[in-house]
C-alpha cells in the first residue's frame, strides 16, 4: 500500500504537495478528526450516534532524507459540520499538531488534537498511525460535558484535494460512530 494514498479507511495518510513535497493529511483527525457540539449542546443526550464531515487545512515541514526515508511535522485547524446540520457535535473547531515518518516504505506517526464547542467544553484526542496503516484513537481527557467521554468512530476519507501552496495541505473526511458521556 502506498503510504501517501489517503483512500485507506481510517488511515492517517499523506498527500503530495505542490512541489512533490510530502504533506500530512490525517484521514482521522482529527484526524481527523474531531467532534463538535451542536447548538443544542445543553440538551445533548448522554449517549448517541453521530455523522459529520470534518475539513481542515495546515502546513508541514519535511526532512526528505531519501525517497524511502522521510519525516515531517505539521499543524492544522478545521471545522465540523454534522449531518443533519444542528445534530450532535455540529460546528466544533479543532487544532492538531503531530509528526510522521516513513522508513523503508512504512509510515508511522501520531498527532494530538484539541477541540472546542465554543461554550467552554473541550476535548483532547490522541491518534497513532501504526506501521500496518491502522489508526488508534483515544479520547485523552475532556472538560465540562466532555469529561469522561468515550466514543467509537469510523472514518471515510473524502480527499485528497489540490494543493495551492507548497508545504500546505487540506482535506476532509466523514466520521460516523457512537459516543457516551459520563
Amino acid at each position: 500500500m502506498d503510504p501517501f494514498d489517503n483512500r485507506a479507511p481510517g488511515a492517517a495518510c499523506l498527500i503530495r504537495g505542490g512541489s512533490g513535497m510530502k504533506t500530512p493529511s490525517l484521514a482521522l483527525a482529527a484526524a481527523s478528526t474531531l467532534l463538535a457540539t451542536s447548538t443544542l449542546a445543553a440538551d445533548m443526550p448522554k449517549e448517541g450516534s453521530f455523522d459529520f464531515v470534518a475539513c481542515w487545512s495546515g502546513d508541514s515541514r519535511e526532512i526528505a532524507f531519501s525517497p524511502r526515508h522521510t519525516a515531517n511535522s505539521y499543524e492544522f485547524t478545521g471545522t465540523v459540520r454534522s449531518n443533519p446540520p444542528g445534530g450532535p457535535f455540529d460546528k466544533e473547531t479543532f487544532r492538531c499538531v503531530g509528526s510522521s515518518a516513513t522508513f523503508e516504505g512504512k509510515t508511522t506517526g501520531s498527532n494530538t488534537c484539541e477541540s472546542t464547542d465554543g461554550a467552554g467544553n473541550k476535548r483532547l484526542t490522541y491518534f497513532t498511525t501504526n506501521a500496518d496503516g491502522s489508526v488508534t484513537r483515544a479520547v485523552v481527557t475532556g472538560t465540562g460535558k466532555y469529561e469522561g467521554m468515550s466514543m467509537t468512530t469510523t472514518v471515510q476519507p473524502l480527499g485528497p484535494f489540490p494543493t495551492l501552496k507548497p508545504g500546505t495541505f487540506q482535506n476532509c473526511n466523514r466520521q460516523t460512530g457512537t459516543y457516551k458521556l459520563k
